[in-house]
């Protein structure tokens, strides 16, 4: 059984009625999650032979979805997606539905021949990221630029709907 979490108690303003601070949902997805980091690395794990080989961490560290920024600017929105360790070959953008798809996959196959040692790994992993488009992009326009590993989708948004700048007079009273 898990040792309870000691939280630490202010009591400068016992007192005073403090509803703004307790934030019950917080705690609990806080809570959570370090369940999750615990069990995903934690004492669930066992410690492999292997674990020092530096090349079986980086087969390990490949994520499950890719790191990814999403901005808009005043032409165009902008997906940016770091694909360490893949190339355009392995990657595919697709658009159906209003729906913006990058999928991609990684397969590895490493032989290692040393004096005292031989190592074989395999590994294989694929993701899968969705968004939905935004109302006003132009879809036949759609652009996908790759680059150092980073995946860069260019939705440009139809004439009618960039926003133009206006200034407006102020007015004193």
């Amino acid at each position: 059984m898990a040792e309870p979490t000691k939280l630490p108690v202010n009591t400068e303003n016992a007192n005073a009625p403090s509803v703004q601070g307790w934030r019950p949902f917080e705690n609990l997805r806080r809570e959570i999650d370090r369940v999750f980091e615990d069990f995903h690395g934690g004492i669930w794990r066992t410690p492999s032979l292997f674990d020092s080989l530096p090349s079986l961490a980086r087969a390990r560290s490949f994520a499950v979805a890719p790191a990814v920024d999403v901005a808009e600017h005043a032409n165009a929105y902008e997906v940016s997606a770091e694909l360490p360790g893949l190339d355009e070959k392995n990657v595919e953008v697709k658009v159906a539905n209003g729906v913006l798809s990058i999928r991609g996959e990684k397969q590895e196959d490493k032989e290692e021949k040393k004096k005292d040692y031989y190592v074989r790994e395999r590994s294989f992993g694929s993701f899968e990221r969705s968004f939905q488009i935004p109302d006003g992009v132009d879809t036949d326009k759609i652009e996908a630029v790759f680059k150092q590993g980073v995946l860069k989708v260019s939705l440009p948004k139809k004439p009618e709907v960039q926003k133009s700048a206006k200034t407006i007079d102020i007015k004193a009273a």
